[in-house]
């Protein structure tokens, strides 16, 4: 599944599943990210190898994963694990993340949107994901899209030396 598109911005953005040649510029934006602070669950980029690995494990297991391009450079990726165990294989959990310079250009309205199809496609039928109650932008992105909160855990991390509360999120799909 490919898609393109022209950000608010004007840059043309493609949307395409992860190929193994990524791995290289994939950990190379996961370590500006990581730099930067920003809300990201890592606190190191993988190896180029085991990079490789996971992205393998992503296409054997028929995940998504996803990359977001401007000028052919990754500046967001976007994945879905479905459950392993068959009574959770009908539930997927969602990570994403965008680099600074590609944030606010609408890259991630279209990123969800791509998401949500491909979890239709795959006949899921529930959505995952954890935001940090200070991230108000993608915590309000997400309930545009129609994602319920589902709990929260009070002070879950740390971030420069400040608690903040994990929000669980939860999108159904083929209601």
């Amino acid at each position: 599944m490919m898609k393109e598109f022209t950000a608010k911005n004007g840059e043309k953005v493609l949307l395409r599943p992860v190929q193994i040649e990524d791995a290289e510029q994939i950990i190379h934006a996961v370590a500006q990210i990581i730099k930067s602070g920003a809300y990201i669950q890592k606190e190191s980029p993988r190896s180029v190898e085991e990079e490789q690995i996971f992205i393998e494990n992503m296409i054997e297991l028929d995940n998504m994963y996803m990359t977001a391009l401007i000028n052919n450079e990754i500046v967001g990726i976007a994945r879905v694990i479905r459950g392993e165990l068959e009574m959770k294989r009908h539930t997927g959990l969602f990570r994403t993340w965008l680099v600074h310079s590609a944030q606010g250009k609408g890259i991630g309205s279209e990123i969800m949107k791509y998401t949500l199809k491909w979890c239709e496609k795959h006949n899921l039928h529930k959505l995952c994901l954890t935001v940090f109650a200070s991230n108000g932008l993608a915590h309000k992105l997400y309930k545009r899209y129609g994602f319920i909160q589902e709990g929260v855990q009070k002070e879950q991390v740390k971030i420069d030396g400040m608690y903040d509360d994990e929000i669980f999120m939860a999108y159904f799909l083929n209601k």
